[in-house]
């Protein structure tokens, strides 16, 4: 059936509406960052085309190390994380996964930031795991050991691998419900093949293309990654993404065009790793069989499964402990070397930090409630009208380029607008993020709605706007719910955007978080960063609660019937 104009002029606005809030400022973005990094910039007097913002950035001190210490960190993180949810997915899936999916939400809520500062305040050298060691090792002081900010990037690759393997495992695990897994384990089995070896080479190969995308989205993120980098990763060089901010931020407002070459590189780079990633999985796809047709039963497989389960599952025990952390130093009044526990506590930080930091929470609320409302409509609206959209790849591509690709050249867009500095800018920044993530909560779910419901109610008289409200929101009501917690922890999360657009005027909880990272008082920066993760607790605590009490009278109907 052909579309009635009315539908075709709604779906245009859905597209138009996309178009300019989403994709027209990152090729503008884009654009811009381009223009500079060629030595274009009218406003410092500056035109171009030129290659001297190019021969400045390599000019820089350590650029050469930084871009290692990236690819390095990088690219470590992306595939141990990812070999860590492959053997933790093995063996999750014999158990109650659902359980296990549930218990792994505190890692998606708590945002990168406040992760990297519990890590930091348990791998420092006077942190809880050097104060488990010092009785055993006879420490009378804190160890002179570089275990954060070490110039190998060792902390910060461990960071990154502590966030990033519980959302590959959620990605994996629910990937895993469009293979017929059970017969595949159960045929394989049946032919000698141990669990190690099922995985590798019959469950794999069918995973990868429905994780592949995921999988880039997480190794762009740990090649741009600021926030974590500046708290765990080198100082002196830093990763190439950090030290290019410092340049923006520079004073000189020359450095500006090589940051900008800085930028491009930075974006060519993670396009290249992309192709890599993309060409490596083709590559193995063709190898795979030769592999296979051997017919080992890899016995050794699942030996080394369960040694990169064990290690996952111990990585996790790690990012719980980094969680704990926050909270207990930000009740900590007194905690002298080397006690495992603190002396004392008290409630003053929280009533020094609420008058300091009141501010930045209430914007750090505003921005992130604001830029989900606006995400949650605009993926309504794109999934209502755009069913079979071939548009929906330009959805990701915010995640897909590195951050400061296009910040920059956003924010010299809204200069000339003379927008740059205001919370709407900010909100507008963190809808880029958002709404992806908010599409891949929902797509699945609202794709897979029985059109039954939808008919049912044409036939009864409801209009199109009458079946959505009345139908297809509350019985979406829990991925709706979902989502919108999703977004919360992603806006909560964001820090790049909002330094970039918010032009150093709008303090959040993340740009507090990450400033009070290297200052000496602990228990104020756990305030700080127990209030930051305590926002996307309380989103998915009540992504919850909601549907259960919106549902209850459904509950008491289908026990009755019972």
């Amino acid at each position: 059936m052909r579309d009635s104009l009315p539908e075709k002029t709604l779906r245009a606005a859905v597209l138009v509406i996309a178009a300019l809030a989403l994709f027209a400022p990152i090729a503008a973005g884009l654009w811009h960052s381009a223009s500079a990094a060629l030595g274009h910039l009218p406003a410092l007097g500056q035109s171009g085309p030129s290659i001297g913002p190019l021969q400045d950035l390599f000019a820089q001190p350590g650029f050469a190390t930084a871009l290692r210490l990236t690819l390095v960190t990088g690219f470590s993180a992306t595939f141990v994380s990812l070999a860590l949810a492959i053997a933790l997915a093995a063996f999750i899936t014999n158990g109650p996964a659902r359980i296990v999916s549930r218990l792994l939400a505190p890692f998606l809520a708590v945002p990168h930031a406040a992760m990297a500062v519990g890590l930091a305040f348990v791998l420092a050298p006077s942190g809880w795991i050097a104060r488990a060691l010092a009785p055993v090792l006879g420490w009378a002081r804190p160890p002179d050991l570089a275990t954060v900010n070490d110039a190998f990037g060792a902390a910060l690759t461990l960071g990154l691998v502590v966030k990033e393997t519980p959302f590959l495992l959620l990605v994996i695990l629910a990937a895993l419900t469009q293979i017929p897994l059970r017969a595949h384990i159960s045929t394989a089995q049946s032919l000698g093949y141990g669990l190690g070896a099922v995985w590798l080479k019959v469950i794999v190969p069918q995973l990868w293309p429905l994780i592949r995308l995921p999988v880039c989205v997480v190794l762009i993120y740990n090649l741009s990654v600021i926030d974590m980098a500046l708290i765990l990763g080198s100082s002196n060089p830093p990763t190439a993404a950090v030290l290019i901010a410092r340049m923006f931020s520079n004073p000189d407002l020359a450095q500006i065009l090589p940051a900008s070459a800085g930028a491009m590189l930075l974006g060519l780079m993670a396009a290249a790793s992309i192709a890599a990633l993309w060409g490596g999985g083709h590559a193995i796809a063709r190898l795979g069989p030769i592999w296979i047709r051997r017919g080992g039963r890899g016995a050794w497989a699942a030996t080394l499964f369960s040694a990169v389960a064990m290690l996952g599952a111990g990585l996790l025990v790690l990012g719980a402990l980094a969680m704990v952390s926050l909270l207990l130093w930000s009740l900590t009044w007194r905690w002298p070397w080397p006690m495992l526990l603190p002396e004392s506590l008290s409630f003053a930080g929280w009533a020094s930090a609420m008058g300091d930091f009141g501010p930045a929470l209430q914007n750090t609320a505003l921005i992130a409630l604001a830029s989900t409302a606006l995400a949650v409509a605009l993926a309504v609206a794109w999934l209502e009208t755009q069913f079979k959209s071939g548009h929906e790849a330009l959805i990701y591509l915010p995640l897909l380029i590195p951050q400061i690709s296009f910040l920059f050249g956003m924010n010299t867009m809204l200069l000339q607008l003379g927008a740059q500095g205001s919370i709407g800018a900010v909100i507008w920044a963190h809808l880029l993020f958002v709404f992806p993530y908010m599409m891949i909560a929902l797509t699945r779910p609202w794709r897979g709605l029985d059109p039954r419901y939808a008919r049912a109610a044409a036939s009864l008289g409801a209009g199109r706007l009458r079946q959505l409200w009345a139908v297809k929101l509350p019985l979406l009501l829990t991925p709706i719910c979902a989502a919108v917690a999703i977004g919360v922890a992603v806006s909560v999360a964001q820090y790049l955007p909002t330094l970039f657009l918010g032009a150093g005027r709008i303090g959040t909880l993340t740009t507090e978080a990450v400033t009070l990272a290297s200052s000496s008082d602990r228990r104020i920066t756990g305030v700080v960063t127990s209030l930051q993760a305590g926002l996307p607790f309380a989103a998915y605590l009540l992504a919850f609660i909601i549907p259960k009490i919106a549902h209850r009278n459904r509950s008491a109907l289908q026990g009755a019937a019972a």
